[in-house]
């Protein structure tokens, strides 16, 4: 299916369970980017979901489930293993003003965001190729940290606490076998899970620095 068989409607409605109203614009923009993850992920393993309706849920619609929980506006954000973007790329989608830096230690996969954010003209977006532990700290610090299917919570967190400003937020998509690891770490307080709609184990949680 390519993107000008993705029609604007069938967009907008898979999103409406997430809190999204997408106006013509977003939906665009969201068609170049599905187009661009299913050819590019046809030569290199980008993501194992197939279907057009499973990429718009599961990683555009679980994605932006996150606007419901943080007001991000015109803050700065670190995805750390962004994979094919998401949650990090596709936030900026619905928070353009969001300044983006996507952390990703795969060259291919980070060749991959580089040629999303080129094609949809994405401004505040950069990419850094490799581990977040490699991070060359230049004196600024990120407002929120978002991270999904990370597995070393210790060192997620310890990165966290080393790079977000103070009272930043960390938002995490996990199960809640999570919870556990993340209570551990006493510099976060953590809020209630969120449950993100359509699933029955995968939530959001929001962390703050204490």
């Amino acid at each position: 299916m390519s993107y000008d068989s993705i029609s604007p409607e069938v967009v907008h409605d898979a999103l409406k369970p997430y809190g999204i109203d997408a106006a013509p614009r977003l939906c665009a923009s969201i068609r170049q980017y599905l187009d661009l993850l299913k050819r590019w992920n046809q030569r290199i393993s980008l993501t194992s979901v197939r279907g057009t309706d499973a990429m718009l849920r599961l990683h555009f619609g679980e994605s932006f489930w996150a606007t419901n929980l943080a007001d991000f506006g015109k803050s700065r954000l670190a995805d750390v293993g962004s994979g094919p973007g998401f949650p990090g790329l596709a936030l900026k989608l619905v928070c353009p003003d969001l300044h983006v830096t996507l952390i990703e230690s795969n060259a291919k996969k980070a060749a991959f965001l580089a040629e999303v954010a080129r094609t949809l003209d994405l401004k505040d977006v950069e990419i850094f190729r490799g581990r977040a532990e490699t991070w060359v700290p230049d004196g600024r610090h990120f407002d929120f940290m978002t991270a999904r299917a990370v597995g070393n919570f210790p060192a997620l967190l310890d990165w966290g606490a080393s790079y977000l400003s103070p009272g930043g937020r960390a938002l995490l998509w996990v199960g809640l076998d999570a919870m556990p690891h993340l209570h551990v770490d006493s510099r976060w307080s953590w809020q209630e899970p969120s449950l993100i709609p359509g699933s029955q184990q995968r939530y959001i949680v929001v962390g703050s620095l204490l």
